[in-house]
């Protein structure tokens, strides 16, 4: 398994807590606990997780609140995190994206699901194993590598999260065409295309920010969505890797 850092796996139900340590164990993976928030906020910072599995309802702290503290963190912020939860209405699970959670589980769930889930949050986010057979892709100073899923920004690396680096790639490799908020929500999230939520222009705003200069690229066009220009003096290509 190759994998930087533990998954932490963040749940009050001390017997859920162990049958995922275990069914987690088996597959090769290393796994610590928490039971409360902070408890997993301390672990997270020390550990450094490859991904937190983070159950919603907490005692003291909800969940949604250690997701958004997780994702403050700048040396946590690429760090992939799937939400656990007993509740699955719809507004749950936006909330939890636009927070920046990469995925989203009901309980109960089957064990098999969860960790064909994780694998999956893992190779995009480029822990569990490159995506073979991916080009780099330009567009000014933003350059992609999708194999090694880095970004760069004039030749000084981007952090991104799973998702965030999901949405830009997928606007990359369309550049100059539009992306309506509905193929994105499809494509980058597995979300109903006529689900009213901000989630797409959450996470543009956050993708902006972490690009600086190089954001600029990333248009919006009203009433319809979003589109990566890639007009300038190194526009978007796609080549092998060296």
């Amino acid at each position: 398994m190759n994998t930087t850092g533990p998954i932490l796996v963040v749940d009050d139900e001390e017997d859920l807590r162990n049958l995922l340590q275990h069914a987690l164990s088996k597959e090769g993976f290393t796994v610590r606990t928490a039971a409360t928030g902070p408890e997993a906020l301390s672990l997270a910072s020390t550990l450094r997780p490859s991904l937190v599995l983070l159950d919603l309802m907490l005692p003291g702290m909800q969940g949604t609140e250690v997701c958004r503290r997780l994702r403050a963190e700048p040396a946590l912020e690429g760090m992939p995190i799937i939400m656990l939860t007993a509740r699955g209405e719809e507004l749950d699970r936006v909330v939890g994206f636009e927070l920046g959670a990469d995925d989203y589980v009901t309980k109960p769930f089957s064990t098999r699901e969860l960790i064909l889930r994780i694998r999956a949050v893992l190779r995009r986010s480029g822990v569990g194993g490159a995506l073979a057979g991916e080009g780099e892709l330009r567009a000014g100073a933003l350059r992609i590598d999708a194999s090694a899923h880095r970004v760069w920004v004039d030749e000084a690396e981007v952090q991104l999260t799973a998702t965030e680096f999901r949405l830009l790639t997928t606007l990359a490799r369309r550049s100059g065409r539009v992306q309506t908020r509905g193929q994105l929500l499809q494509e980058v999230w597995d979300m109903p295309p006529d689900l009213s939520t901000r989630t797409v222009d959450t996470h543009m705003k956050r993708l902006r920010e972490k690009l600086g200069a190089a954001g600029d690229r990333l248009e919006t066009v009203r009433g319809v969505g979003y589109r990566l220009n890639s007009l300038g003096p190194s526009p978007v290509t796609s080549r092998p890797p060296p």
